[in-house]
């Protein structure tokens, strides 16, 4: 059994780091309110821009766009495939990060071509790590999103979309199914799928008249990046509410286990001073008994 001075040490070293987990539980639930009221507050935009899309292809479903193309000529393995892959700065956020790189790996089997494009220090230094080239990276984003940053991010993939450096672009993220699980996915940025944006109406609504000036072709094109960095910035946003909310069960759950542990050292402290209070008894009884022998 260890000393009591011994137990006394580690209840000591687990209650500073039961102070450090309570404080990250708390920055990361300060944080996670933050990131949801900003998703709420830009959704209406891109929902919107969304829904304008389906009208113009419900209108004209022909629409001759580079952003709907299907690469069909290609085949999947031999498309150059571009890779957004959003991880955490820092770790201590249970299996975020691994389920996201995970995934990863996955889809880079998967091509002959690609492209990776990484936001978030672990994942910068597991690719480099797993000597994966990493084409760019996009620094100081992940713990800050905004929507300015989204767009540079959606601008310099563009330019590579455009030069035909790429014929299909995915980002993989973590999005939240609710407040206790989360999911990493990839999602297709490029090129769009039509049948993505159909909307079934009603048989009795009348199509409303459209005109679309100087072009349908025109007007989509300058809709749809801005659709792609709507996307990009809610994926950014989705994606820190996930990291903080992963973080808050980590610390929860790592709260949780200190708490447990102290109890049961707290219990063994116990034991051990009573067995050294004994010990001191029984050696005065003993000591009281030899001076009364010398005596005699």
């Amino acid at each position: 059994m260890a000393s009591a001075k011994e137990i006394q040490d580690r209840m000591r070293s687990i209650k500073d780091t039961l102070k450090i987990t309570n404080a990250m539980y708390m920055i990361s639930s300060s944080k996670l309110k933050k990131s949801k009221k900003m998703l709420a507050d830009t959704e209406p935009y891109f929902y919107t821009l969304q829904s304008e899309m389906s009208r113009i292809l419900r209108h004209l479903p022909d629409v001759n766009s580079i952003y709907f193309k299907t690469n069909a000529e290609i085949p999947e393995r031999k498309r150059k495939a571009g890779y957004i892959v959003i991880t955490a700065d820092k770790g201590l956020a249970g299996s975020y990060n691994h389920n996201i790189l995970k995934i990863a790996e996955e889809e880079l089997a998967k091509r002959d071509d690609y492209k990776l494009f990484v936001l978030g220090e672990l994942g910068r230094h597991y690719f480099e790590q797993k000597g994966i080239n990493i084409d760019k990276q996009f620094h100081f984003v992940v713990q800050d999103p905004s929507l300015s940053r989204a767009r540079r991010i959606a601008e310099d993939l563009l330019k590579l979309y455009h030069t035909n450096e790429l014929d299909e672009l995915y980002i993989i993220y973590t999005t939240m199914v609710n407040a206790m699980q989360e999911e990493a996915q990839v999602a297709q940025l490029l090129p769009l799928k039509k049948a993505d944006f159909k909307i079934p109406v009603p048989i009795d609504i009348p199509l409303e008249g459209l005109a679309l000036k100087p072009s349908a072709e025109e007007v989509m094109d300058h809709i749809v990046p801005n659709y792609v960095v709507g996307f990009v910035y809610g994926a950014l946003v989705e994606a820190f509410s996930c990291e903080q909310n992963a973080r808050m069960m980590a610390m929860e759950g790592a709260t949780n286990s200190a708490k447990q542990m102290l109890k049961e050292l707290d219990i063994e402290y116990n034991r051990a001073r009573q067995a050294a209070i004994t010990q001191e008894i029984t050696e005065v009884i003993a000591g009281a008994k030899s001076q009364k022998k010398k005596k005699k």
